[in-house]
């Protein structure tokens, strides 16, 4: 087979010279952030998939082999770039090998997740525009992130609007939250690059339309043309920053657009931000209690619901302050450190010390080998059993136990961490693990430390320290005395506080199931409102009064104090002036008159910016690495007065609106309110 890669096709030519080409087809294709897909009949080998969420963005070259190709289905593939040109082979280089595989082992991508045709919906510059900010933004982590992704009544309503030639309206909606959750008066905002995505990928392919066609079969076809040419390009979202402490009935999300295209953005906006601000405002729960020293490690995997439940967990769970996980496909996706050690089945999967085949271990600086490690650690397991200072307290240990740790210890003497209560803690695995440490230090290395995963844990680390420091005394080991001791065993904010309250010396927090499932909490209850319609406010009645709206599109700001400390978030309408720094505002409650007072902030931050501009031709703000929106979140914790955050009984923040926006609320509440008739 001939090798031609001398130049770089753009969509027209590949068009044409492919159109009627019969027979194999291969094109040098990249991956990028922003995958392009092949079509359903298309097959390509596993390891060529693309990576849907790739923290490294490097272009990598890849070949795809093709079934004959027609312009109907043609593949779109984003124009190469300059350094994209430059992996290509010349003309002379021999092509990266086609591995040849069992075709039952080569996977179909989906047809609903085909690359639709470019589209002029919003005219030609808008939906350019779109398509530049899609490929900056990436494609959705789940590839189940689709326009499909919502609920039925959303299409009924978008096909109502359509019918009553309403589906253009340009239309307002509020995101927001009514209650904070776990009992607190903070949360924190997460999810808010999931909608990005999400919006920029926005679109409808012809497997969608033809199911949806199948699914309402009383909606007029040329509705299903509308829907072809639907995208968010005519869609503008101003956001508060991802990370940041909120509070209930602040918008966290204004979404302005066409009200039939809003109205479709509603579940999945919804179902992206309620876990993640949910289980992000969970983690900072927990890293509040268990202080700043702390390391807290994820380890939810197993017990979340489901693999979207658990990646979702560890990114947020690393954003609202923890520090690692051991979800290795979350320390793929998203750059988040890995942290593991063994379980109790490699413990007792042992039966002898002789079951250890190669027993020789090298030195840290490579000087000199130990050719018989097992013997180096039974003479240390003696020595503490002999040692004066220990009082004899160590007896005969489990001698399977101390071969499962001088086996893992030959496999990571620089990172020997042992899981200590398969058996006994105090009576076996203290000292095989001490043994085992030793054994390393006389070869120069530095045993990280143990995990404990049961009983009384407050007790058991208090006395863990004691002979750790006794050991480095008796047996002259620098800072033997300060291994790290990690806890787990259905740990919970609850258990962390009791620990601290009765005194403990653990380092390290492993928590899984009461964090990644929220478990006093199932959600966090985000609603999605309409609150202006072609320039109209609108507003949402209710008897209880937790549930009205605030209409109009508005303004949000938050007022920091003298000590840096933020006072009150304030809601303007769009057309008020900002509040200023040093000038006296008044603040009200929104829906009680008596709830007032004058507020002179020494500092003000407005909270909505533009994160996706639409055809407004206005700035957009760039999303922000999961490491930085770490730490705004720790930032903006460190903001806060410690009475709003505090576990029992914490101070309600205040959220208010101004008075001509109060004014406002209430005259078109008695004006959209019906008048009762008593008789």
């Amino acid at each position: 087979m001939r090798h031609r890669a001398t130049t770089i096709l753009n969509h027209k030519t590949l068009v044409d010279r492919c159109a009627n080409r019969k027979g194999p087809i291969v094109i040098v294709g990249f991956q990028r952030r922003t995958p392009a897909l092949l079509p359903s009949r298309y097959k390509y080998p596993p390891r060529s998939q693309p990576n849907f969420q790739n923290s490294n963005p490097v272009p990598q070259p890849r070949l795809l082999l093709l079934l004959p190709l027609s312009a109907s289905n043609l593949l779109h593939l984003p124009p190469a770039s300059p350094r994209e040109a430059s992996l290509l082979p010349n003309a002379s280089a021999q092509p990266p090998p086609i591995q040849a595989l069992d075709p039952s082992d080569w996977r179909f991508v989906p047809e609903s997740r085909r690359m639709a045709a470019p589209t002029t919906s919003a005219g030609a510059n808008g939906t350019a525009a779109a398509e530049r900010m899609a490929r900056q933004v990436g494609a959705p982590t789940n590839p189940m992130a689709t326009a499909l992704l919502t609920d039925q009544y959303q299409f009924s309503m978008a096909y109502a609007y359509w019918k009553a030639g309403k589906h253009a309206d340009r239309a307002v909606f509020d995101l927001y939250f009514r209650k904070n959750p776990f009992g607190g008066e903070f949360t924190v905002f997460a999810g808010l690059e999931e909608c990005i995505k999400f919006i920029a990928n926005f679109k409808f392919t012809e497997h969608d339309i033809s199911f949806l066609q199948s699914v309402m079969p009383m909606c007029e076809g040329a509705f299903f043309d509308y829907l072809r040419k639907t995208d968010c390009s005519d869609v503008e979202v101003y956001s508060i920053p991802e990370g940041s402490v909120v509070f209930p009935k602040v918008p966290l999300m204004r979404v302005e657009g066409p009200v039939a295209v809003v109205q479709l953005l509603e579940t999945p906006f919804v179902n992206l931000i309620n876990y993640a601000s949910l289980v992000t405002t969970n983690a900072a729960r927990h890293r509040h209690v268990a202080g700043k020293s702390k390391v807290l490690l994820e380890f939810g995997l197993r017990r979340a619901q489901g693999p979207d439940g658990a990646i979702s967990a560890s990114k947020y769970c690393f954003m609202g302050g923890f520090d690692a996980t051991s979800n290795v496909l979350a320390g793929n996706l998203f750059g988040i450190p890995l942290r593991g050690t063994h379980s109790h089945a490699y413990v007792s999967s042992y039966m002898s010390l002789d079951e250890i085949p190669d027993k020789a271990l090298t030195s840290k600086d490579g000087s000199r080998v130990c050719k018989d490690f097992v013997s180096l650690v039974k003479e240390w397991l003696l020595k503490i059993q002999l040692a004066d200072s220990l009082c004899g307290v160590f007896g005969d240990t489990n001698q399977s136990e101390l071969a499962a740790f001088a086996s893992y210890a030959l496999a990571f003497p620089t990172n020997f961490l042992a899981l200590v209560d398969t058996y006994d803690v105090m009576r076996s695995g203290i000292p095989n693990f001490c043994a085992v440490a030793l054994a390393l230090h006389d070869l120069g290395y530095k045993a990280s430390g143990i995990r404990l995963d049961s009983g009384d844990l407050a007790y058991l680390s208090i006395e863990a320290r004691k002979v750790f420091r006794t050991i480095e005394k008796e047996f002259n080991v620098p800072a033997f005395g300060k291994m790290i001791i990690t806890a787990s065993n259905d740990l919970n904010e609850e258990t962390i506080d009791a620990l601290n309250k009765q005194g403990h010396e653990v380092d390290s927090y492993g928590i899984g199931t009461y964090l990644v499932t929220c478990y006093s909490q199932a959600a966090l209850g985000c609603v999605f409102k309409l609150v202006e319609i072609n320039s109209r406010p609108r507003i949402k009645l209710s008897e209880d009064v937790t549930k009205v709206s605030i209409p109009c599109k508005k303004r949000s700001f938050r007022l920091y104090g003298k000590e840096g400390y933020p006072l009150v978030d304030i809601m303007t309408r769009e057309s008020e002036p900002s509040p200023k720094a040093g000038e006296r505002i008044l603040c009200r409650h929104p829906f009680l008159e008596s709830k007032r007072a004058y507020v002179v902030p020494q500092h003000v931050e407005e909270l909505l910016q533009c994160y996706w501009p639409g055809t407004s031709n206005k700035p957009r703000i760039e999303l922000p690495s999961l490491e930085e929106i770490r730490e705004r979140c720790m930032q903006q914790l460190e903001k806060l007065r410690p009475d709003h955050i505090r576990r029992l009984n914490p101070t309600p923040y205040k959220v208010s609106v101004s008075a001509k926006l109060y004014e406002f609320i209430h005259s078109l509440w008695l004006n959209e309110a019906p008048v009762g008739e008593l008789q």
